[in-house]
């Protein structure tokens, strides 16, 4: 029996013998003219060795990082304000100089007031295009507002009546109102969309400055009715140019304390 378990275990010898031929390591330095292709083994990092890698090496970049590239697209402030209020300047100045003055054209007569539209329409779609290319994007009411622009500049000129286009802001302001009621009747601000949250603000926030801001729209299509009705061009063109901008600029400051109570961004 003894005789057999020894037979048995010279038998085995040369298996394991094999196995440790096979599970030997290479040689730390490889003969002369061989080469050894090893791939690189993964190793934990030490965490008493100090790192070599700079910080948030392999993090995405932040979004603000992300945007300031685009924001080296943006012009300066004098260029964007050149670009949004020319064209207005302009047709101020045009009809300041041609409002006395009629044109003849294919045998129809224009007043000065639609020849300064004729003007002012090409020049607002070239301040859009440029703005546009400057910045990479148009805001969702500038967008409309240039619709409505084109839409009711050509209606004055085939019409040959100044009353279109002096219902511009009452077509605009009292359209902008009745959508953001209908956003507030579905529970959304869609001012917030339309102004692409350019407020860093609260959702309850955004809520009670659109119910502001639609009741606002809407009284401002009204005073635009009354004023064109009732008054003279002249003081209709004062309105639409600077007073606009006055009633709006006093509107935005009267809600600086509701915009400053639900800030969210930094301050």
């Amino acid at each position: 029996m003894g005789v057999v378990i020894a037979r048995r275990q010279e038998k085995r010898k040369p298996r394991d013998h094999a196995l440790v031929k096979r599970l030997a390591l290479p040689p730390a330095f490889p003969p002369q003219g061989v080469t050894q292709n090893r791939s690189p083994r993964l190793t934990q990092p030490d965490p008493d060795q100090p790192s070599t890698e700079p910080p948030n090496a392999g993090t995405p970049a932040p979004a603000e990082a992300q945007t300031s590239a685009q924001g080296e697209r943006q012009p300066s402030a004098a260029l964007k304000q050149a670009l949004e209020l020319g064209p207005l300047l302009l047709f101020l100045a045009a009809y300041l100089w041609l409002r006395d003055s009629t044109v003849m054209v294919a045998g129809t007569e224009y007043g000065g007031f639609v020849v300064a539209i004729v003007l002012f329409v090409p020049l607002q779609i070239l301040s859009a295009v440029v703005l546009r290319i400057l910045t990479g994007r148009l805001s969702r009411m500038q967008l409309a507002t240039l619709i409505l622009v084109i839409v009711l500049g050509l209606g004055t000129v085939l019409f040959n009546d100044e009353r279109v286009f002096k219902m511009k802001s009452t077509f605009v302001f009292g359209l902008f109102g009745v959508l953001l009621f209908i956003g507030l009747w579905r529970g959304k601000s869609w001012l917030a969309f339309v102004l692409d949250q350019a407020l860093p603000i609260s959702h309850e926030g955004w809520m009670i400055l659109t119910r502001r801001m639609a009741w606002f729209f809407i009284a401002f299509a009204g005073m635009n009715e009354v004023i064109w009705r009732n008054f003279s061009t002249d003081v209709f063109v004062a309105w639409d140019t600077f007073g606009q901008m006055g009633v709006m600029f006093a509107f935005l400051m009267s809600n600086y304390r509701l915009i400053d109570r639900y800030w969210t961004g930094p301050r």
